[in-house]
């Protein structure tokens, strides 16, 4: 199979490049980030093409905090549009065009046209799902902010139509496809995996009597990421010694937020390269992400690796890596009840700590890193393809 993709940026585009590659499949794979990010990823030059400079324009931007929701849009907009024009120029002749949601538009309907497939990868619940749900979060905290830009949601629902499938990593990605109007049988579902080479087990925190209870958060400090409920639970907790730490960026709406919530041992640490990200896995008792909408967190399968159980909410593709009462548990979204209340039977339990961390480590151990989900993208290929092929004839 001749195998081409395009991504914003990295995503987990580039771990499925990985697996094609070493499958055999990998054509080219298209990103709008700069050769110099990356190479680290591990995918020959020979097989990467970069369209950097809207993308790089837009990040610098945002890290530095500089011109305004309006330019950032335009950016992003415009970014999409034009890579879209570049890819179609480029494409080779190939099986299957794989694009992030987002992405590939013309691409996909030029590959369509020559009889390839087009494949919508999508990482979250729909565009339009997860729009709402969001809008509705900003709602109950008084955030007068827009979630999305119009023109983005319009767009992907268009690609969602022209797809001749569409990938989810998580039963609750699908639903929300399904609530949202799209057929369950254009759906196909593979959820992330791990790279087991970077988060790997260590010595597990301490369990002693005077040992401090270690919680960790990490990802966009952000209402999406359903932090006010994770504070709010936090406080609940009863620990003579206990911590919370918060790993990611700060979401711009948090700042009328955060002042109204609990923060009595929160040290929030701001964003982390993987490394240091490792390291607080490895030292902490459990990593809670409470997200009100996630496609499929993958720091929860990461933490898993490190030997750290995970508290998940019920949109966080949780019951796709993990059974609820065996490696972690899976709570309802906001509800700081339901979440302090797991806490607490982490915390006082020390034998259920180590049967979670020993569990979590088996079952990450059990995917074998990316390869089951490499294993699984090439069955649909090959099964997809070979439809096609067979119509054609």
């Amino acid at each position: 199979m001749k195998i081409v993709q395009a991504v914003f940026g990295v995503f987990h585009h580039f771990e499925l490049a990985r697996e094609l590659e070493r499958r055999g499949h990998l054509e080219v794979i298209y990103s709008t980030f700069p050769w110099r990010r990356l190479q680290r990823e591990g995918i020959p030059h020979a097989k990467v093409q970069t369209f950097p400079w809207l993308h790089t324009t837009e990040f610098l931007l945002q890290k530095y905090h500089l011109g305004g929701r309006w330019l950032l849009d335009n950016l992003g907009y415009t970014n999409a549009l034009a890579f879209d024009e570049w890819t179609l120029r480029r494409v080779p002749s190939c099986d299957a065009f794989i694009a992030i949601s987002g992405a590939g538009l013309k691409t996909g309907r030029e590959v369509q046209r020559r009889g390839g497939l087009f494949l919508c990868d999508r990482g979250s619940s729909h565009q339009r799902y997860q729009e709402r749900i969001v809008t509705d979060e900003y709602q109950r905290w008084g955030v007068d902010l827009p979630v999305s830009d119009e023109r983005d949601t319009v767009r992907e629902e268009e690609i969602y139509e022209v797809a001749d499938l569409i990938t989810v990593p998580s039963n609750f990605a699908a639903r929300s496809f399904v609530e949202m109007g799209v057929p369950a049988e254009k759906l196909r579902l593979i959820p992330y995996g791990v790279r087991l080479e970077r988060f790997q087990p260590a010595e597990p925190p301490s369990d002693g009597d005077d040992a401090t209870f270690d919680v960790l958060f990490a990802g966009g400090v952000n209402l999406r990421k359903g932090i006010p409920y994770l504070l709010q639970a936090f406080a609940k907790l009863q620990h003579p010694k206990k911590r919370l730490r918060l790993i990611g960026g700060m979401g711009p709406e948090m700042a009328s937020i955060l002042s109204k919530l609990p923060q009595e041992n929160v040290e929030i640490l701001g964003s982390l390269p993987q490394p240091q990200l490792a390291t607080w896995m490895q030292r902490s008792h459990v990593l809670v992400l409470p997200s009100i909408e996630d496609g499929f967190g993958m720091v929860m399968g990461q933490a898993m690796a490190c030997g750290c159980p995970v508290i998940a909410s019920t949109n966080t593709g949780a019951e796709n890596l993990y059974t609820d009462g065996v490696e972690g548990f899976i709570v309802p979204i906001r509800d700081p009840d339901a979440l302090a209340l797991r806490l607490q039977q982490m915390a006082d339990d020390r034998d259920l700590q180590r049967r979670m961390r020993e569990a979590s480590l088996e079952k990450v151990k059990s995917l074998g890193g990316w390869n089951d989900y490499g294993e699984q993208w090439e069955k649909l290929l090959l099964k997809e393809t070979g439809k096609a092929s067979s119509s054609a004839s």
